[in-house]
């Protein structure tokens, strides 16, 4: 049986991807969004239908929000809002609906004024970053639609990772499946994503329109790239990630709902990929938490160079600030390097020496210390100065600090406390070390902003005369082979010696990853770019008796 529309032929019908950045929170701004939104698309595009992200009303993850009292009236407000403007195209929205004494994270359909549908999603997350369980109960129902004369089943995100949900509605008649989405990135998600799309269409026999959100919400980083695969399992139409913008795919509808395939998106490479997601989240999280400026300690070293590179990709030079805080032990070399990166990117560069504080907070502590050997107190006084500096052109000037640790410093501990910890967003802090320098050649092949022997000199805090990092850290690239077994797939020590690594290296990292729980715990929040980052994704008891072994 053939679907027809208006009687002439096989249906026809055309789906608009609004693959758009939300605000946590700002239920009005959201709901205005969508319908600027739907009112371009049926302007720009003669959109039938136009699909949403999952929670696009709120924002997400709208987390304790949820909560609030006022969170039902504000969300049926906005409903009604969505319906008193009698769009012309069909919409499919997210939102918390509340049925009873039940909460569900749920797709609404409205069409010319009126709640045509509504879905509850069925297997609500609770792994990684994910908690929606704490809010949310479990939708049982299948919905298949008819929408300008298509049946056309809604799910929402994690129904498409579960069995169930498409295969039900592929049951019920539906020959196109909508997906709304949040998945936040992560270094390979989008190739899982599309292969997960791709089976679940060629299963199924049936189209389907993956819609994902775009934008940073605190750590997380939603990269859109929303899909659509026809019953056959071949990729029709791909967004580009790290877009925001309104991606219309036309659909011939009869035996099945077959797309109109589209030219390829440009595959990008990890170095790109993650590059992007790191300027997308520094940018969302200044703009949208209402920063002026950012302000950061510029060492001369790779992880500032990169940081200072991303920032100014993100919000521009004029919003930038970069301080060199050159001591006793900073080289010539990372003066002139700290120089030339600031001046590469146009940013306000100011230098201001720690030297006669250190002096004087010296002198102070010369009574107390009396007897002692200089140690790591003296290095980390030298990075809590600069924190202080930093702390004091924020407070005056209103800029957000960007921390600089990457990864494989957060993990072991290789950081200060109220030194270069300080701050109010660390961009590297997911990526690993080894990962920083593939980031540095890639944003010089773009254009050269960073001096190449930044890049190639040995790492070194300069806290200390003559001092590398691999002075008291195993080489970078063992290290991070080391962090990526134990940390992001919890491989015990005994089985990562297994693999071949020194059992010294593994014991030394697996106890300096323990033992510095609770220095990640006062960390400022960071971009999340892998499966398994420092924050939501692991959280483990700073005062704990397990040992580590096996």
């Amino acid at each position: 049986m053939s679907v027809q529309k208006d009687g002439q032929g096989p249906g026809k019908l055309r789906v608009v991807m609004a693959q758009l950045d939300f605000l946590v929170g700002d239920i009005p701004g959201n709901t205005q969004k969508v319908i600027e939104a739907t009112r371009r698309a049926e302007q720009e595009h003669q959109a039938d239908l136009v699909v949403f992200p999952e929670l696009c009303l709120t924002g997400y993850p709208p987390e304790d929000l949820l909560l609030r009292p006022s969170m039902d009236v504000r969300v049926a407000d906005a409903l009604e809002t969505l319906r008193g403007e009698h769009l012309g195209p069909a919409i499919i929205v997210g939102a918390p609906i509340r049925e009873g004494a039940l909460l569900y994270n749920a797709a609404v359909a409205i069409e010319q004024g009126n709640i045509t549908g509504r879905y509850f999603k069925r297997f609500p997350p609770n792994y990684q970053v994910f908690d929606e369980k704490r809010y949310f109960a479990n939708g049982v129902d299948t919905l298949v639609m008819d929408i300008k004369g298509v049946p056309v089943g809604i799910t929402i995100c994690e129904d498409i990772w579960s069995e169930g949900p498409v295969e039900d509605a592929a049951a019920a008649g539906a020959r196109l499946v909508v997906n709304l989405n949040a998945s936040p990135y992560d270094i390979d998600k989008q190739v899982r994503r599309k292969a997960l799309v791709e089976r679940k269409a060629f299963e199924n026999r049936v189209s389907i329109v993956y819609v994902n959100l775009i934008g940073g919400q605190d750590e997380l980083v939603f990269d859109g790239g929303s899909v659509v695969y026809d019953h056959s399992g071949v990729l029709a139409a791909e967004a580009p990630q790290f877009s925001e913008g309104l991606y219309p795919v036309d659909f011939v509808c009869e035996h099945h709902c077959q797309p109109i395939p589209q030219p390829a998106v440009a595959e990008p490479s990890l170095e790109e990929n993650v590059y992007k997601a790191l300027v997308l989240g520094v940018r969302d999280y200044v703009n949208k938490n209402g920063f002026k400026s950012v302000v950061l300690g510029l060492s001369g070293g790779i992880d500032s160079a990169v940081t200072l590179a991303v920032a100014a990709d993100a919000l521009g030079a004029d919003r930038v600030r970069a301080v060199m805080m050159p001591f006793r032990y900073t080289s010539g070399m990372s003066v002139e390097d700290a120089e030339a990166e600031a001046v590469a990117l146009g940013v306000q560069y100011d230098v201001f020496s720690i030297e006669p504080m250190y002096d004087a907070f010296m002198k102070t502590l010369a009574a107390p210390f009396e007897g002692t050997q200089p140690d790591t107190t003296e290095e980390n006084l030298q990075a809590r100065l600069r924190g202080v500096l930093l702390m004091s052109l924020s407070n005056k000037f209103g800029s957000l600090v960007l921390t600089t640790g990457n990864k494989s410093e957060m993990a072991v501990g290789y950081s200060t406390l109220y030194g270069d910890m300080a701050g109010g967003f660390d961009v590297l802090k997911d990526v690993p070390k080894t990962l920083v320098f593939r980031l540095a050649w890639y944003r010089n092949s773009v254009s050269q902003v960073i001096p190449e022997r930044v890049i190639t000199r040995p790492p070194s805090a300069e806290l200390a005369p003559d001092q590398k990092d691999e002075d008291s850290l195993p080489g970078y690239d063992v290290l991070d082979q080391i962090l990526n077994l134990y940390v992001e797939r919890d491989l015990s020590a005994d089985a990562i010696v297994a693999q071949g690594f020194d059992r010294a290296d593994v014991d030394r990292v697996v106890r300096l990853v323990d033992i510095n729980e609770y220095k990640r715990r006062q960390a400022p929040i960071g971009v999340r770019i892998t499966e398994r980052g420092f924050g939501k994704d692991r959280r483990y008891p700073i005062t704990n008796g397990w040992k580590s072994g096996k």
